[in-house]
């Protein structure tokens, strides 16, 4: 299994949520009511399918190896750039879902903070998946050992065969298919 190349493919299925969520941001703009559910199930998607899952793989396995064997450039990488974006996109959907339990409250200007972390979240993600894909990544793939990226590549087999049990990638892609079928 080649780790990078399975992270690439879930970016592509990351950036697909990241357009229901803009299209459903549009919808509160034009004055549709907010569906919670579908809120919250986009929620449930970025933290459990594209920050429990695919950000725990970079982080416990790819980032790891580059902090341990490319010493301060890559720990200055994958530190002061790859994790805190992790870091802000964390703080972006945990203000999402305080703004959408305000707003069921009644607070209709909560509203705005919706749409703000929202939106604040797919803008942060879709320059983080392009970094990732076409410099981090391939920084890693041309610096790191061949034992090193065998490692990795056999750490992220095992997780996936652990979340395959769970059926992580079948679940969320089916989330996923289903908000798209409303949204876009």
């Amino acid at each position: 299994m080649n780790s990078i190349a399975l992270m690439v493919e879930e970016h592509e299925l990351i950036s697909r949520m990241l357009k229901v969520i803009r299209k459903a941001c549009l919808g509160i703009m034009q004055g549709e009511a907010i569906c919670y559910e579908d809120f919250y199930q986009m929620i449930d998607f970025v933290k459990n399918y594209a920050d429990d899952h695919h950000h725990g793989k970079e982080e416990k396995f790819l980032f790891k190896a580059m902090e341990e064997e490319l010493g301060a450039l890559g720990q200055k990488l994958i530190r002061n750039g790859m994790l805190v974006e992790h870091d802000l996109g964390r703080l972006y959907m945990s203000d999402l879902k305080e703004a959408l339990e305000r707003v069921k409250s009644g607070d209709e200007e909560s509203k705005v903070d919706v749409i703000a972390n929202a939106v604040s979240y797919t803008h942060l993600l879709t320059r983080h998946i392009a970094k990732e894909n076409e410099v981090v990544y391939t920084f890693g793939e041309r610096q790191l050992s061949k034992e090193t990226l065998e490692e990795v590549h056999e750490k992220t087999k095992l997780f996936e065969e652990e979340a395959m049990k769970r059926g992580t990638q079948a679940t969320y892609k089916a989330l996923l298919e289903e908000l798209e079928r409303k949204y876009l």
